[in-house]
């Protein structure tokens, strides 16, 4: 099932991609207009989701970075372990995959993760996220959806 890798190359082709067109395209923190409800932002973003631990003094950079490089490390074991039918999980986990090695590449070669994308409500704006954050809860998603209502006859 390692077949499946090539999904993570292409979200990281793809995150790396358009965080270099957002950073060389947009001034920092100035929204650009996209539609009445999505600005085009850049941000850079030190910490976590939701910027947890962005003002933690630059530890958090590399913790960030050793999480991320654990959990490639076993969603390939994993990955390594599917069966040929495990085909919504082995995209899931490539997703995840190449989500979490396109945000740990800017850690340890920015010191920060670039985020660009921004939807909002009225005032009310949802933390800024990029391409990597969103293949990360697609994968999420899936593995969840597959966990509560795949077919999973080994298991009954």
């Amino acid at each position: 099932m390692l077949k499946w890798l090539w999904l993570s190359i292409v979200v990281i082709a793809l995150d790396q991609l358009t965080k270099q067109l957002a950073s060389s395209a947009l001034a920092y923190l100035e929204p650009v207009a996209v539609m009445p409800f999505f600005n085009l932002t850049l941000i850079h973003n030190t910490g976590a989701s939701f910027s947890f631990l962005s003002s933690a003094g630059g530890w958090q950079r590399w913790f960030f970075t050793a999480i991320a490089v654990i959990v490639s490390v076993v969603i390939v074991f994993w990955i390594k372990r599917l069966k040929p039918q495990e085909v919504w999980v082995a995209a899931a986990l490539a997703l995840v995959l190449g989500g979490a090695l396109g945000n740990a590449w800017d850690r340890v070669t920015l010191g920060y993760v670039i985020d660009f994308i921004d939807v909002y409500v009225g005032r009310w704006h949802y933390p800024a996220f990029n391409i990597a954050d969103s293949a990360i809860v697609v994968g999420a998603g899936i593995l969840i959806w597959d966990g509560l209502f795949g077919k999973h006859p080994d298991k009954a």
